[in-house]
C-alpha cells in the first residue's frame, strides 16, 4: 500500500473526459494496481480511480495511470506533502462476528428450529465459491443449502442463489433448495427470496440460546 498526500490536479481521458482541479489529497496505490483519488470529506468515495488491471507511468510532476482498454488518469503534481508505503500482506478476509457464527453454531445443533425432521449434513459446505454455512436435509432427505446472516440483505439472496445453483449440478445433492434465516430480513430481501423460490426464516437468537423473555407477550 502507497499513501501520497500532494497538491495535484486528476484529469481522466476515456469514453469521456472528467477534470479534478488543483487541491490537496490522499493518492492511495494498492498492490493489485489500484490507483484511487480522495478527499477529505468524501467518506471511503473516491473522487476518481482505475481499477486493475493497469499501469503506472511516473515521471517528474506526472502520474499516468493506463488500463487495458486505453483509458488513462492522469495525475499532475505541484507538490508532494507525503509519499508512506508499507506492505499489508494477504488479507484473511471478512470474519463473521461472534453474534452470526453462533446463530450458525446454535443452528447446526438444532437443525429442527428451521423445519420438523431437518437434520444436518455439515457446517460451512466447501464449495468453488466459498463455504455454505449449513447444508441440510429435510423430512424428505431433499438437500437444503442454509444462508446465515444478523441481517439479510439483497446481497445474501444473490449469495444464497450462486450456492444453491452451484450445488443443484451435483447429482448427489440435487435438487436444492434454500433458506436464508436471519434476525432480520428487509423487505426487498424477501421479495427477492419468494421470487427465486428460497424460504426466508427469522431467528430470535435468545430463544435459540435457550433464554426466555421477561416480558409479556400475546402470542
Amino acid at each position: 500500500m502507497r499513501l501520497v498526500i500532494a497538491r495535484c490536479s486528476v484529469d481522466y481521458i476515456g469514453r469521456l473526459t472528467a477534470h479534478l482541479p488543483l487541491a490537496t489529497r490522499l493518492l492511495m496505490v494498492k498492490a493489485d494496481g489500484s490507483v484511487s483519488i480522495h478527499a477529505d470529506d468524501k467518506a471511503y468515495k473516491p473522487l476518481n480511480w482505475m481499477s486493475p488491471p493497469c499501469r503506472i507511468e511516473e515521471s517528474p510532476g506526472v502520474w499516468r495511470v493506463v488500463n487495458k482498454g486505453g483509458e488513462e488518469l492522469r495525475i499532475t503534481i505541484e507538490e508532494v506533502l507525503h509519499d508512506f508505503s508499507h506492505e499489508l500482506g494477504v488479507d484473511p478476509g471478512l470474519i463473521k462476528d461472534g453474534v452470526e457464527a453462533h446463530l450458525q453454531e446454535l443452528l447446526a445443533a438444532a437443525p429442527t428450529t428451521l423445519g420438523e425432521g431437518f437434520t444436518l449434513i455439515r457446517r460451512e459446505y466447501p464449495t468453488a465459491i466459498g463455504p455454505v454455512d449449513l447444508l441440510c436435509r429435510d423430512a424428505s432427505s431433499a438437500t437444503v443449502a442454509v444462508e446465515i446472516k444478523r441481517r439479510a440483505t439483497i446481497d445474501a439472496v444473490e449469495q444464497l442463489t450462486r450456492y444453491r445453483e452451484l450445488l443443484g449440478r451435483d447429482p448427489l445433492l440435487a435438487p436444492v433448495s434454500g433458506i436464508l434465516a436471519a434476525q432480520t430480513i428487509v423487505p426487498q430481501a424477501r421479495t427477492l427470496a419468494s421470487d427465486r423460490g428460497i424460504r426466508c426464516a427469522i431467528l430470535d437468537y435468545d430463544a435459540l440460546r435457550g433464554i426466555e423473555r421477561d416480558e409479556l407477550t400475546l402470542f
